[in-house]
């Protein structure tokens, strides 16, 4: 009989009348501590609005960043009392703590200001060390347990006394220190692999550059005074003038440059249609979708559509996919290409599609598009309405792109996708090995592995 399903509890060990309490507990041949035993809440508020001049740092939670700078707000705009946090805290949102969103606040954070609807604490380092604390945390392990002690039949919501009653294994102090050494080698060997992965897409993105006789664009701050003569300026826009003075002229290269409207067939907006909750024939694309090293296609949503609306947004293969609109300005012209012909999935609204004639591969049409020269044309010349950086067919017709003949595109075009997919190798070996890794720290904190033994 699968244990999940069958338990036999003492009534002494009812600390809660839950069942999913029990089957998520965790099994290690360390004590399993009650966290009531070593964290501290801190509930200590202050009420910005009563020091309406001066400039609060407050702080956000997410799954992806742990703790982040939110945003800066006088008191004057803050109507309501804010949590203080000090470095080395922790803090979660009660109701997505299940997905992850929990945070350990930085040295670079400390004295800052959290939303009073986060639970914030901290840990007694003489019981568990604060980073061997957080990686529990993150862990698969106590993710089932966080899952299991979350209360409420429509809304999960772990508050800080339930928090309490959760136990974790605590080995000793001095193991404690052996499996943070571990982790920290663990880390710093995948961070050593993802700089080598980057540099040498960074070097290979250089080559190309230099190929077509053109430099990269020199990222600085932008200047916030320009002076120049009415009859210079080509364009009424400040973001246009000062990227304008700090980019990469596409035209002053090795190869005659002509505008890309010479080698397009037609360029189409996508088809904007809400998701389907429920599992459909058709599929669109997210714009996570467009990745540095291709098209995603598990970044996808299920749509209730027409097959007449398929065949005339499906992806087909050669075609260059564009982000058209946007909310962040580094995303301007994010872009990939389709390798294989897919009529169940379409792109979205947000995203233009561009089918090239025989002048020019659609590879190397890419390649110069996502490059840091060509994204900087198109930042140069998106415009900005209501948060929304946005491109259109006519700036993807007017780009200025070089071009030497097909067999110089395809042999820059090889250059850069066989260094590309050796960085890929790198990365994607780099996370294999940090995966096993991780699961070996887990089972050392579990105790069924032992320290020496990894």
């Amino acid at each position: 009989m699968d244990e999940a399903a069958f338990r036999v509890v003492q009534y002494s060990e009812l600390e809660r009348w839950d069942v999913k309490y029990f089957v998520g507990r965790i099994k290690s041949k360390y004590p399993l501590v009650s966290l009531s035993e070593f964290v501290t809440e801190h509930n200590e508020k202050i009420r910005p609005f009563e020091s309406p001049d001066e400039t609060f740092k407050i702080l956000g939670v997410n799954n992806v960043d742990g703790i982040f700078h939110a945003y800066d707000a006088l008191g004057k705009e803050i109507k309501q009392p804010y949590k203080k946090v000090s470095a080395g805290d922790f803090a979660y949102n009660p109701y997505r703590i299940n997905v992850g969103s929990i945070g350990w606040v930085p040295d670079e954070h400390g004295e800052a200001y959290i939303s009073p609807a986060y639970v914030v604490f901290s840990v007694d380092s003489s019981i568990v060390l604060p980073e061997v604390f957080w990686f529990i945390l993150k862990s698969d392990f106590f993710n089932q347990t966080l899952r299991a002690a979350t209360a409420g039949s429509v809304r999960m919501n772990l508050t800080y006394p339930l928090l309490k009653t959760l136990k974790i294994p605590v080995p000793p102090l001095p193991i404690q220190q052996k499996i943070l050494t571990g982790y920290d080698l663990a880390n710093n060997q995948l961070s050593e692999s993802l700089d080598i992965s980057k540099a040498m897409e960074d070097s290979s993105e250089k080559q190309f550059i230099e190929s077509l006789g053109l430099k990269k664009p020199i990222r600085t701050t932008l200047p916030k005074i320009i002076c120049s003569s009415f009859k210079e300026i080509d364009r009424w826009s400040l973001m246009y003038n000062q990227l304008a003075s700090v980019g990469a002229n596409l035209e002053d290269g090795k190869y005659t440059a002509i505008q890309l409207r010479e080698c397009i067939d037609n360029t189409a907006n996508g088809y904007s249609v809400k998701p389907s909750k429920k599992q459909k024939n058709y599929k669109i694309l997210k714009l996570s979708a467009l990745q540095p090293h291709g098209l995603d296609l598990s970044e996808t949503k299920y749509v209730d559509i027409s097959e007449k609306i398929a065949e005339k947004f499906y992806l087909k293969k050669g075609d260059l996919l564009i982000c058209r609109s946007v909310g962040s300005f580094s995303h301007v012209a994010k872009s990939a290409l389709v390798e294989d012909d897919h009529p169940e999935i379409i792109f979205p609204d947000i995203i233009i599609r561009a089918r090239f004639n025989d002048r020019i591969l659609p590879e190397y049409a890419r390649e110069v598009i996502q490059s840091s020269v060509g994204r900087a044309w198109f930042q140069q010349n998106a415009r900005t309405a209501v948060g929304m950086w946005k491109i259109g067919g006519g700036d993807i017709a007017s780009f200025p792109m070089p071009l030497p003949t097909l067999s110089v595109q395809q042999k820059l075009v090889k250059d850069v996708v066989s260094a590309r997919e050796k960085a890929q190798d790198i990365r994607e070996t780099a996370k294999r090995k940090y995966f096993d890794d991780i699961k070996g720290i887990e089972k050392m904190i579990l105790g069924t592995l032992p320290v020496e033994a990894h």
